[in-house]
Formats: structure tokens, C-alpha cells, sequence
């Protein structure tokens, strides 16, 4: 991969001011018994109620919107296993451009299915890091249209990252704050941000047991090599990027490990608690808190909730 310059919080204000008309501020939620169950004060910030249902909403619409006009009128090009393909094919209908979204087989039906709606153009390929990045270049050399890389893009990090300014002016007082990590564009960006506003906050990534490449990036010092995730959170299944891995090491993300009936028994516990439909993806923030508990007691904690686009035809339980 191409070297990415990083993220920094002019970025990330800048991104704010661009993607202001297009994206919602979502609301924080909390509940007394899961204060009780961790020790501490937690709000939620559910980007499950952001427009296409995830956090990706934000990155994917600034990345459409830094466009020149001639890029625009070319379209854009991203891979995507559902939602990051979902917000760039909203986010380009918004600027009325072309979508081109190269899709896994084994994509969860639910989020295919938005893709679709939201007007892109599919393409599927094998369930492969590999398969997904050849055919997504091939794409860009045939239609000229702009990669929207789905997490190691300074647009797309930046993007994310606009939701932490937001939670931390309805939430003060927040002193750690804990996000899933995937390929790492919600981590980046949400790193950059909160320590551009306050450098003593503490910052966890939460990452299923089948997908660890990121924690094992960080405890090794080198990024992981690709592998075949085996986990039931399909939006946490991407290698992380190098770009947001050199983020994570900067900002000193802690990564901690939950297991798939964690992670399930976490999303079980949130829809009955904040009354919310959020992706297994998005309890790994719960779990990791529950499993880790000690490092959380007492503390004012900030937890994105990173999407809700479930196929309720095929729940993990």
C-alpha cells in the first residue's frame, strides 16, 4: 500500500465543517445498570443512528466532498464487506456521482442489499484481502474514478474522527474512550481527535479474538501479515491498515481481546438496555469493558457504538 499521509485535527475540523450539511449529530445514551455492571459513568454515542446506520457515514462523505469537480465527475471506487460501500454510495448520490463498491461473497445479505438501494454500481469478488484490492484497482484504471480507500485514507480517518468533538461537548468530562478497531479508520481518526483535545485521555480499541491482527501488530512492533478471520463481527474481519497502525502506536491505543459469545452477550445486553439495534461489531465496546473490567472502574468513559445494520434474518444467537 501507498504511503497515507496521517491525519491531524485541522483535518478532522475541517472534515466537520464539510460534511456538516449531510451528516446527523447523533445522539449519547446511558443507562444506570451498566454504569452498576463496569464501576463507572459511561455514555454511548450511537453511530448506529447515523445516516446509512454506521460512523462510515462520515468519513465516505468527506472524502466525496474534498472532490474536485473533475475527480467528481469520474465517480469514485472503494471496496467494502457492507458499510463503508453503503455510506460512499450515499455520500456520492449526495454530490449526484457514480459509485463503483467491489463486495466479498459472504457479505452479509442486509448490508449488500443497502449498498444496492443506495444507488452503487456492485461488484463481487472472492472473500479475500487480495481479491478485493485487484479488483478495485482494475475498476479505478477502467472508469478513472477516485479510490475512497474504506479506512487507510487521510479523508476518510479524518471523517471519523468528527464524531469525538461532537460526544465530548455533549459528554464533558470524558476521560477515556474505547472504539471498535477493524481496518482502523474509526481508531485513527478518533485517536487524532480526542488527544488533539485533550492529551490525557485514555484510548482502547476493542477487537475480536478470530480478527487480533491489530493487537498483535502493536505487541510485535510490525503489522501483522493477512490472514482469514474467524470471527462473527464482519465489519471488524479487515487487516488494519499500516497508516492507522503507525495512528494507534503514536496515540498509545490499548487493544483488548473479547471473544465471539462475549461480543454476542455484549450486543444482547445493549439492545435490552438502550433499547437499540446495534451490529455484533459494535459490542465488542461491551464486552471489552466487562471483560476488562478493572481497567475501567471509576472512570468517565466514552463508547462509540459503531453501527446497527443487522440481518435479522440471521442474528448470532
Amino acid at each position: 500500500m501507498r504511503r497515507v499521509r496521517l491525519p491531524s485535527f485541522v483535518d478532522v475540523r475541517d472534515a466537520a465543517a464539510r460534511i456538516a450539511p449531510h451528516a446527523l449529530v447523533t445522539p449519547v445514551l446511558r443507562s444506570d445498570r451498566l454504569d452498576a455492571l463496569l464501576g463507572a459513568s459511561v455514555v454511548f454515542k450511537c453511530e448506529n443512528l447515523q445516516r446509512g446506520g454506521a460512523f462510515k457515514f462520515r468519513g465516505a462523505t468527506n472524502a466525496v466532498w474534498s472532490l474536485t469537480d473533475e475527480e467528481a465527475a469520474r465517480g469514485v471506487v472503494t471496496h467494502s464487506s457492507g458499510n463503508h460501500g453503503n455510506a460512499l454510495a450515499m455520500a456520492a448520490r449526495t454530490r449526484g456521482i457514480a459509485a463503483h463498491v467491489v463486495v466479498p461473497e459472504g457479505a452479509v445479505k442486509a448490508k449488500v442489499e443497502a449498498i444496492r438501494m443506495a444507488g452503487a454500481t456492485l461488484h463481487r469478488c472472492a472473500p479475500s484481502t487480495a481479491a478485493r484490492e485487484r479488483m478495485t484497482a482494475d475498476l479505478q484504471a477502467e472508469t478513472g474514478a477516485t479510490l475512497v480507500h474504506p479506512y487507510a485514507d487521510v479523508r476518510v480517518m479524518a471523517g471519523q474522527g468528527t464524531l469525538v468533538p461532537e460526544l465530548l461537548r455533549q459528554a464533558p468530562g470524558v476521560d477515556t474512550l474505547i472504539f471498535p478497531v477493524g481496518g482502523g479508520g474509526l481508531a485513527a481518526g478518533c485517536s487524532v481527535a480526542a488527544h488533539a483535545i485533550d492529551p490525557r485521555i485514555v484510548l482502547f480499541g476493542a477487537e475480536p479474538e478470530g480478527a487480533d491482527d491489530t493487537a498483535r501488530s502493536l505487541e510485535t512492533g510490525r503489522r501483522a501479515e493477512p490472514f482469514t478471520a474467524d470471527t462473527v463481527c464482519d465489519g471488524l474481519r479487515t487487516l488494519v491498515g499500516e497508516p492507522n497502525l503507525e495512528v494507534l502506536r503514536t496515540h498509545d491505543v490499548g487493544v483488548l481481546r473479547v471473544s465471539d459469545a462475549e461480543a454476542v452477550e455484549a450486543m444482547k445486553l445493549l439492545w435490552a438496555e438502550l433499547r437499540l439495534v446495534i451490529e455484533v461489531s459494535s459490542a465488542t465496546v461491551l464486552a471489552a469493558m466487562l471483560r476488562h473490567r478493572q481497567r475501567f472502574v471509576g472512570r468517565h468513559i466514552g463508547v462509540v457504538l459503531s453501527g446497527g445494520n443487522v440481518d435479522l434474518d440471521a442474528l448470532p444467537w
